[in-house]
């Protein structure tokens, strides 16, 4: 599997606020990807040591959010993982939990996922919906909410956070290719993403298009600080 241009850039400031499936509204950002992919990922079957429950203990207290975010190690998103557990721009480790999102705002009830932040601290809210897919699925879009991290969103922060997202899926569908079977909307949210990803080629191309011509992304800036060049 080759994955192209999209890792070998090394990326400054970014944005936050608002971002979910199909319809989402921001985001937020500091990020430094991996120079290449790595030729093998980590092993998707986690092991939760004492140790490593300790490290996210200012993030949360759901074992499920923690075997996602720990999915993530050794993969191309690996960055997002550590951004989780407080190297972002705020400094403090990112909160992490299901939530009903129709409570914060109806307007949010369909969405996927939300990146919020309050007083100072970054929060990613999964659809209370999602809370039994596979932690593979769930780590896809932690990747993708993790670069979210200020209140200066893009269209090419999006297609930034989007195509990573569908190359995380991709790696880890690599290793488990049953994965792409089961019979969950987080599932096919991830499949579409990568079908679309495949379809350019592993780069941002047609991920770009769809993003572009999202309802929920108009009125965005072409560009926010870190995320300047489209040639992503």
């Amino acid at each position: 599997m080759k994955f192209k241009n999209i890792y070998k850039k090394i990326f400054g400031l970014g944005t936050l606020f608002f971002a979910c499936v199909f319809c989402m509204q921001s985001a937020d950002a500091i990020m430094e990807p991996p120079a290449g992919v790595p030729q093998k990922i980590a092993p998707s079957e986690v092991v939760l040591t004492d140790a490593v429950m300790k490290q996210y203990r200012g993030s949360t207290k759901d074992i499920r959010l923690i075997y996602a975010a720990e999915t993530l190690k050794g993969t191309v998103a690996d960055y997002s993982r550590r951004a989780i557990l407080g190297d972002n721009l705020t400094g403090k480790p990112i909160k992490l939990e299901f939530r009903d999102l129709a409570v914060l705002n109806p307007k949010y009830a369909d969405f996927d996922a939300l990146g919020w932040k309050q007083k100072g601290r970054l929060h990613i809210f999964i659809n209370i919906k999602h809370q039994y897919a596979p932690k593979e699925a769930l780590a896809a879009v932690l990747a993708h909410e993790a670069i979210h991290q200020d209140e200066l969103n893009s269209l090419n922060e999006e297609v930034y956070c989007w195509t990573l997202e569908a190359a995380v899926w991709t790696q880890l569908t690599d290793d488990k290719p049953e994965l792409t079977d089961i019979s969950s909307a987080l599932v096919s949210r991830e499949n579409t993403i990568k079908k679309l990803f495949v379809k350019g080629n592993y780069t941002s191309k047609y991920i770009r298009k769809s993003v572009l011509s999202n309802a929920g992304y108009q009125g965005l800036p072409s560009r926010s600080p870190g995320f300047e060049d489209e040639d992503l």
